[in-house]
């Protein structure tokens, strides 16, 4: 069995729901308490082993890569002013000199596309696709934990994340089929897009956590567009299904669409209370804003 090695972090989006915001800075580069939500999904990537972020950006996104790269004059600066804590907390982020690789997407056609863009970087080996707008807060990463699912599930089969939600909201979503339990995962029996609520094959969803296998990079070359007119990485796991198996895990945490403004305060205030420096002045904040 191939380790997976390599994550793709699709970060070219506009993030048009956080305008006016967005306009000149990343989304992925918004902060959840005092991290980028980018950096809270790379450190997820490396907690479960991956050796190699490729980053596919687009236009305005530069800051991503200086947010990965050194700041010699800040760094001089806190030495300086012997703020050495400071300093160790921008060490221990940077990942090491040639684990990073950006690649642009030049036109806004999807996440599939956005994937396939990767493809060079990736070459003939499984990797995980990690989408950076959702955030898994749980003691051990969500990643981790499907990386210990893919190794007991045998070679040349893929693994994607997957959580409950209620009734009145699987139509927004990808929805997985139930099948057998191979352990703590169960395979996938089918993948359908947004679907009514009544024709979904369960209430377990597609949560933005995949370990895919090379040969998807060959379905989205001829991948024809999809919903919203893009190429939809879900249609072409749907092609890939039909020769190599398909694992869903339910995993343990809790996610946060961080894409949705609603979604993204919540985050925040759940990674703030969890933070022993500032969690009990921050809860009596909160108490004193809801007149508790």
């Amino acid at each position: 069995m191939k380790p997976v090695r390599k994550a793709i972090f699709p970060v070219a989006g506009l993030g048009t729901r956080f305008l006016p915001a967005t306009k000149a800075m990343p989304k992925e580069m918004l902060p959840v308490v005092d991290r980028p939500l980018i950096q809270h999904v790379v450190d997820e990537a490396r907690e479960a082993g991956i050796e190699h972020f490729i980053f596919v950006t687009g236009r305005n996104k530069g800051v991503i890569e200086d947010h990965f790269d050194r700041q010699f004059e800040l760094e001089l600066t806190l030495h300086e002013r012997n703020k050495r804590a400071d300093l160790e907390l921008l060490e221990n982020d940077l990942p090491s000199a040639g684990q990073t690789s950006f690649t642009r997407q030049q036109s806004p056609l999807g996440l599939g596309h956005a994937v396939w863009c990767a493809r060079e970087l990736v070459g003939d080996e499984p990797f995980a696709l990690l989408l950076p707008d959702v955030l898994v807060k749980a003691p051990r990463g969500c990643l981790a934990q499907m990386m210990e699912a893919y190794r007991d599930a045998g070679d040349a089969t893929n693994i994607i994340a997957v959580e409950e939600v209620p009734p009145e909201r699987i139509h927004m979503y990808g929805v997985v089929g139930v099948g057998k339990t191979n352990g703590k995962a169960f395979e996938i029996t089918g993948m359908v897009e947004k679907p009514k609520r009544e024709d979904a094959p369960s209430n377990l969803i597609i949560t933005g956590r995949y370990i895919l296998q090379p040969q998807i990079f060959g379905i989205l070359a001829d991948q024809t567009r999809g919903a919203g007119g893009e190429i939809q990485i879900t249609d072409a796991m749907i092609r890939l299904a039909k020769t190599q198996r398909f694992y869903g895990l339910k995993f343990e945490g809790q996610s946060f669409d961080c894409g949705s403004k609603v979604g993204f305060l919540a985050a925040n205030v759940a990674y703030a209370l969890d933070r022993k420096d500032i969690a009990p002045e921050f809860r009596a904040e909160l108490k004193r804003i809801l007149g508790m």
